[in-house]
């Protein structure tokens, strides 16, 4: 092996060692004599340059800043999209998972939800339940997904909402039956397997819609009453949409609905399901940005008639790009933040923060967005 590869290897490996606490070892008022000890100095040395030139930016960020720090409604929630639709899946194994939870923790997310507990032909753990009864129609997963985030929300502190099945064929033709017979069993399956981790705190009801459809109402009601039955009274939550311009049916040629048409079919649903339903946190993306809070405030009226909490569910992925889906362009998501904190939203939480705000994200566009998340209310990144 030449001496050029040895010191690149070496270098190396002190370089790794600096990352942990070999570097926290050497003192930036002394400089060694010794020359492996000399690297590690000058490594040190360098990234407390770094941190202060990134001081003397932010300073020249604040300049610019129209929007004063710390304005908007935080997010506090993310959901987990551990069954993905139409975002590709970023493949992660445990470790990886867990250094995005820490990441959340750092952001201020103290509640996560995941968004489906099974989804068509997929499982986030094996359920025999469904093996039993849907057959050969579902896949068997390759890891135990829904045991791996109550572990980690576990770990972190968090409060962990568990999605059901969404069969996405029974309640969508009208079979409203078949869905709630088959939850009540899946539920009763994830409340007997997983009901003893501390931070299950309650139950996201995965099926969504704008208006009544499908048996809508039948199934809320009575899979919501099940799960708080089963559970002792967790609390369920939903996240509808709003069927507003953005929505692929009305892109598709449908009529966009009113605010006072959304209020009246909502006003119809939820009177339904009251008693089953603890929590309304409707998507926020379906409706342009100048509308936006005319609808935060018709949701909040409506949570409060019914005695429901109101959350918002902040998209932090961007509606108006011709690619479907990439991260939101930061000035569109203060401005959704502080029509939510105008508008007396409880809490936000986003869809969602692993894909589309996290520094871990195969997006590089959500490592920067986290970082303008954070300058914003005055987390040190």
């Amino acid at each position: 092996m030449s001496s050029t590869r040895r010191d690149f290897m070496k270098k190396a490996a002190l370089a790794t060692a600096a990352v942990g606490m070999g570097a926290s070892l050497i003192s930036a008022d002394y400089k060694p004599n010794d020359p492996d000890l000399e690297f590690l100095y000058n490594l040190k040395n360098d990234e407390q340059k770094r941190k202060q030139q990134a001081d003397k930016t932010h300073f020249k960020d604040d300049k610019y800043r129209i929007i004063p720090k710390g304005e908007g409604l935080p997010i506090t929630g993310t959901f987990l999209d551990e069954i993905t639709w139409d975002i590709p899946s970023q493949n992660w194994g445990v470790e990886a998972w867990d250094r995005d939870f820490a990441a959340m923790k750092h952001a201020g997310i103290d509640t996560v939800v995941m968004i489906r507990g099974a989804f068509g032909r997929y499982m986030t753990f094996r359920s025999e339940m469904l093996m039993k009864y849907e057959g050969d129609y579902m896949y068997e997963p390759a890891q135990d997904l829904l045991g791996m985030f109550l572990d980690l929300a576990d770990k972190y502190g968090m409060n962990f909402y568990c999605g059901i099945f969404d069969t996405g064929r029974y309640w969508l033709t009208g079979d409203y039956k078949k869905e709630v017979e088959i939850n009540k069993l899946f539920i009763d399956e994830v409340w007997s397997k997983y009901g003893h981790h501390k931070s299950f705190y309650g139950w996201y009801l995965s099926q969504e819609v704008s208006r009544r459809l499908g048996g809508i109402i039948e199934s809320f009601a009575e899979i919501g009453r099940h799960a708080k039955e089963v559970s002792g009274g967790k609390p369920c939550l939903i996240s509808p949409f709003i069927h507003g311009v953005k929505t692929d049916q009305v892109m598709g040629g449908d009529k966009a609905t009113t605010v006072e048409q959304h209020t009246k079919d909502w006003t119809e649903i939820l009177s339904a399901i009251k008693g089953s339903v603890d929590t309304l946190a409707f998507q926020d993306g379906q409706v342009d940005y100048h509308e936006l809070k005319e609808y935060l405030v018709a949701n909040k009226e409506l949570a409060s008639k019914f005695g429901m909490h109101c959350w918002t569910n902040v998209e932090s992925f961007d509606r108006d790009m011709p690619i479907r889906f990439l991260p939101i362009r930061w000035d569109k998501l203060i401005k959704k933040l502080k029509h939510s904190q105008e508008a007396g939203m409880e809490k936000a939480i986003t869809f969602e923060f692993s894909h589309f705000m996290s520094p871990n994200s195969a997006y590089q566009q959500a490592g920067n967005l986290y970082k303008l998340y954070c300058e914003h209310y005055g987390i040190r990144v």
